[in-house]
């Protein structure tokens, strides 16, 4: 009797062993705040993924570079295994893969669907390069389009010199210099203290972005240039993705769809929603702009094409041909 007593005790913790090896748990990094449209995608996916996975898979999101790493750390974070995933912002990467400088090109995508369709060009040569640093590419969250918050309305080329401005990477700050502002490239994290400190007086950003971290404080002018759209990116370590059963990779990749469908459904409402918080804050927000002043930006944006294809190159090209084929432009 004491035998089978026994002999069902080591079963019991065998199959609890069984049990515990299948089950996974992970931390993923996120420099935005959780109320930003990529906070609200992840949590989607957190979600999804614990569903379907009977609470197997357990994800913690950590908001607002809770967790110590900012976008431009967190690529590489990923691909030695120090996170097990991130959502990053990708411009920021373009000092290690200048495709990451895509969806940030000057005017190149104003428009929800227009993001949608580069994004969609261009998905199959992210997946490459984030496999080629042993990562997986899950799905990527929209920026809503970006504009520039001030302490005045950007009216015409000449209040661009006024700026001392902050943009996410190296083509905005590029554009923004041949503007004529003295433009900076500054983390997420780091904004809103050099904004406090004075050491800015603008940024470029979306007003979600602008929303989030109540720049109302500091800014209370916003003027929607929709410069273009960014995108974050949601990428995990290769060697956790490969250690997994092709059922629990099945159940990421479905999570990841919802989530990223989500974002893409909520941009236009999250637009509209933003403009009503800011301006219930005593943000003037400026739409209609004159179309001198976005020619001169636009001006002012094309040697960055050049310096992108010449640094991607030909598949730069190919990207943006196919991109414009599809688009019927």
């Amino acid at each position: 009797m004491q035998n089978k007593v026994l002999s069902a005790a080591f079963s019991l913790m065998a199959m609890s062993g069984a049990a515990l090896a299948q089950s996974h748990s992970w931390d993923l990094a996120n420099e935005y705040g959780e109320t930003t449209i990529m906070g609200e995608a992840d949590k989607i996916f957190i979600e999804a993924v614990h569903e379907a996975s009977g609470g197997d898979i357990r994800i913690t999101g950590h908001y607002g570079g809770a967790i110590g790493y900012k976008s431009v750390d967190q690529f590489d974070a990923v691909g030695v295994g120090a996170l097990d995933m991130a959502d990053t912002v990708t411009t920021s990467l373009s000092g290690i893969e200048p495709l990451f400088l895509l969806s940030s090109l000057p005017f190149i995508a104003n428009t929800n669907a227009d993001a949608r369709l580069l994004w969609e060009v261009a998905r199959p040569h992210y997946e490459e390069v984030f496999e080629k640093h042993n990562q997986v590419l899950l799905w990527a969250t929209p920026w809503p389009p970006s504009g520039i918050w001030a302490q005045k309305p950007i009216a015409s080329a000449e209040d661009m010199k006024d700026l001392r401005i902050r943009g996410w990477d190296a083509s905005g700050v590029r554009t923004l210099s041949n503007a004529g502002s003295t433009a900076i490239q500054i983390s997420w994290a780091d904004t809103v203290p050099q904004l406090a400190a004075g050491s800015i007086n603008s940024v470029l950003t979306s007003a979600d972005g602008g929303v989030s971290s109540k720049f109302w404080e500091f800014l209370d002018h916003f003027t929607a240039v929709n410069y273009s759209m960014a995108l974050n990116m949601t990428h995990m370590n290769k060697d956790i993705y490969d250690s997994l059963s092709p059922e629990e990779q099945a159940i990421l990749h479905e999570a990841a769809e919802k989530a990223s469908e989500a974002a893409w459904q909520d941009l236009e409402d999250r637009v509209a929603e933003n403009f009503e918080e800011m301006r219930a804050n005593g943000v003037t927000i400026t739409t209609d702009i004159p179309a001198d002043v976005l020619d001169f930006l636009s001006e002012a944006g094309q040697p960055v094409y050049e310096e992108w294809l010449n640094a991607v190159g030909p598949v730069g090209q190919q990207i943006l041909d196919e991109y414009a084929e599809k688009r019927g432009s």
